[in-house]
């Protein structure tokens, strides 16, 4: 350990009081080194764990003293190499800050701190009738989820994080606490600061408080699995669902080679070709006439199995099958890693969005499964990848480009929900080159020395 980290360890030790929760060992070290995808590690100098947004603002006002880098750390389930220490410093752990403050059933919302998994708020919604509709299939933070404005299976109906979060509490670069926002379901007052926040990618300010929407759990809910001979059928098929008004709260894509990887993966036997899942609730009423309406569409485009799921047994494992796609993709190709990567393109585009990424995986000679949110345009391609060759590296980015390039070219967006972090700088300025230095002037007053997060979103500097 160097003089400047050990004295970094003392100052940090003296301001928490708790030698324990400043780490320099090794396995925590490694643990806080990379995400869940193929983005090479990097360790971190020190991972400290602070319990309250007071030592939130004493580690960063240390940090910024020292001009030490500053990474949060959530779950570690980013895609885009969001929580990797770029510059060592400090990983921030904030998993105990794991409280849930408030459940208000009558103002339909709960105040939590950002270490509380999505899956910890459901259970403690869920005895006052409500629930958080997020669902991004890891059990993610709460705070890092806000960090990267995620999004899921649900977003056609509820909207992403941006759409859900009330209000935040947060530390500023130098240690300064700041509030934005309220429990108000609306105000015009002043800039949108939470908004900023939501999706900063921990590059502004480290979030230790969301306040978050609730909605009441439905009385009834369906799915449907529905098969089809093609992929471009399931897209047409699901943007004619959306044209139609439909007021489903899942619409989602599986192509041939993930129904594949499921099936080998979970002993479960689902036709082997493309689907569209769909689940519909509200009223017994609204859901049967989604349904019928969905049902309908899906013959007119050939559908070949249309199988409902009642029961909450069987909505479950149809789910489940859905969120395990990425374990399962991972266990038919071990030793390798995952590179996920999205675009997203207006409903309209989505069946030509979906065919380029398939020809283009196949011409490149790459295995990849292709699914995505289809209710929302927003495409995800899955590759499994040697991290040590480097050839497959290089027509890994050459796809990445591609599919960037092909998004933009239809009205598009580089990026619908894994955010930027390091694997998408390039694409956010071929997206966005002429916003780029307004950004960046506007993460230069929340953080002069570049000590938040650095090498995400742009490069350093």
């Amino acid at each position: 350990m160097s003089v400047a980290v050990q004295e970094l360890r003392e100052a940090l030790v003296a301001a928490l009081g708790d030698g324990a929760r400043v780490s320099d060992g090794d396995s925590e070290r490694d643990l806080h080194a990379s995400d869940i995808t193929f983005h090479r590690p990097q360790r971190p100098d020190l991972v400290v764990y602070p319990t309250s947004t007071e030592e939130v603002s004493r580690v960063l006002a240390i940090a910024s003293e020292r001009r030490v880098a500053v990474t949060p750390f959530g779950a570690g389930s980013s895609l885009e190499g969001h929580v990797i220490p770029t510059r060592g410093g400090i990983s921030l752990d904030l998993s105990r800050l794991n409280g849930i403050l408030e459940i208000a059933p009558g103002d339909l919302s709960a105040t939590v701190q950002a270490g509380v998994t999505r899956m910890a708020l459901t259970r403690a919604a869920g005895e006052h009738g409500l629930f958080f509709p997020v669902d991004p299939g890891a059990d993610a933070t709460l705070g890092g989820m806000a960090a990267t404005n995620a999004a899921g299976t649900t977003t056609i109906r509820y909207g992403k994080m941006r759409a859900n979060v009330l209000a935040l509490k947060a530390v500023l670069a130098d240690g300064t606490i700041v509030r934005t926002g309220s429990p108000a379901p609306k105000s015009s007052a002043g800039y949108d600061l939470t908004s900023l926040l939501v999706g900063s990618e921990g590059t502004l300010a480290v979030i230790t408080e969301v306040c978050v929407r609730l909605y009441g759990i439905p009385e009834h809910i369906v799915a449907q699995r529905i098969s089809f001979a093609t992929i471009d059928a399931v897209c047409r098929t699901a943007a004619a669902v959306v044209a139609a008004g439909s007021a489903v709260t899942r619409l989602e894509l599986l192509d041939a080679w993930t129904l594949r990887a499921i099936n080998a993966y979970n002993g479960s036997s689902y036709p082997e070709g493309p689907c569209l899942l769909v689940e519909a609730a509200g009223t017994e009423l609204s859901v049967e006439a989604d349904l019928v309406l969905v049902r309908e569409l899906a013959e007119a485009e050939g559908a070949t199995e249309i199988v409902d799921e009642r029961d909450p047994a069987g909505r479950a494992r149809l789910w489940a099958a859905r969120h395990d796609a990425a374990y399962a993709m991972a266990a038919i190709s071990p030793g390798r890693h995952e590179r996920a990567t999205d675009t997203c393109v207006p409903v309209s585009e989505l069946a030509g969005a979906v065919a380029f990424a398939r020809a283009e995986v196949e011409r490149l000679g790459l295995d990849a499964a292709i699914l995505g949110h289809a209710g929302d345009g927003n495409v995800h391609v899955s590759l499994q990848l040697d991290p040590d060759d480097a050839a497959e590296l290089a027509l890994a980015d050459e796809l990445v480009e591609r599919l960037v390039v092909d998004a933009l070219a239809r009205g598009g967006t580089c990026t619908g929900e894994h955010g930027i972090g390091l694997g998408k700088i390039a694409a956010l300025e071929l997206e966005h080159g002429d916003l780029v230095p307004l950004m960046r002037e506007i993460k230069r007053v929340f953080d002069p020395h570049g000590i938040m997060n650095p090498g995400k979103v742009f490069t350093d500097g």
